[in-house]
This record gives C-alpha cells, structure tokens and sequence, in this order.
C-alpha cells in the first residue's frame, strides 16, 4: 500500500507541474463575456461590441472598439483556459494532499487475511470488530396507541 501510494503521489506531482508549465506559458487574459449589441435593436442598425465581466464581486460593462474585437476574444479564450487548468490543479492537490493525510494515518502492514470484515486496526495494532447498531426497544406495544387495536381480542 505504501509502495502504490508513494507511486501515485509522484503521478500526481508530475500532473502538477506539467499543469504549472501551462499556466506559466499563458498570454495575456482577461474575463468576460464579449456581446454584439445594436442601437437600434428592432432594425439591427448601428452595431457594437460590449465586454461584461465580474471583477472583485462589482460587474463591469465596457465598450470595445470593432478593431480589437479578435484580441480581446483571444484574451478572453485564454482567461476561460486558465481557470480550467487552475481548476484541475486544485482537483489534483486536495486528492495529493487526501492521499498524502491516508498514508500518514494508515498502519505501515496491510491487513491480515484472517481479519473480520468489519475489523478496524485499533491504535495497539489489535482489532476492534465494530457491532451493529442495537434496535431501538419499546416499551409500549402498538395495541396502547392506537384506539382501533385496543379493542380487539389478541
């Protein structure tokens, strides 16, 4: 077990820093979205480009210019390709860091073959076999509460 886990959090290592060249190779970004709107919208006259984006939780609406139309689309395709590889990074490090927490914690022998299913390595190394959880035990039968069943002759 220690031996696949070693194997798995250098995996996971070199995913991240593959991801981190990623990110250090990305251009110029910016978020948004970038709309064709037009003066007159029922004629479709007089279009324009509008960026709307969020920034540090205010929304923001700014008018470009039809000559910087393809950059700002380029800078908004690498901003939605930044969060997607810092989406993944945070994926891989919480499962690097899960993985890392399980092998501090787990006992360094596997499990014997003789164990109990429902065994669990206690902290002297000895099993513990977890019980079911009891039934709940009533004390009054369903004759006492209910009206209908009282009168009938058991």
């Amino acid at each position: 077990m220690q031996a696949e886990s070693s194997t798995i959090l250098k995996i996971l290592d070199d995913q991240i820093h593959a991801l981190q060249s990623q990110l250090a190779a990305l251009g110029p970004m910016r978020p948004g979205t970038l709309t064709r709107q037009y003066r007159q919208p029922q004629k479709q006259k007089g279009p324009y480009y509008q960026l709307s984006y969020t920034y540090q939780m205010k929304s923001h609406t700014e008018y470009v210019p039809k000559a910087q139309v393809a950059t700002v689309r380029q800078e908004i395709a690498v901003y939605r390709r930044y969060k997607r590889l810092t989406a993944r990074w945070i994926d891989l490090a919480l499962r690097r860091s899960h993985l890392r927490m399980r092998m501090a914690t787990l006992p360094a022998q596997p499990l014997r073959p003789g164990r109990p299913a429902g065994a669990v390595p206690s902290e002297s190394g000895a099993s513990k076999t977890r019980k079911p959880p009891k039934k709940p035990l009533f004390r009054h039968s369903a004759a006492q509460h209910s009206p209908a069943l009282k009168h009938q002759n058991p």
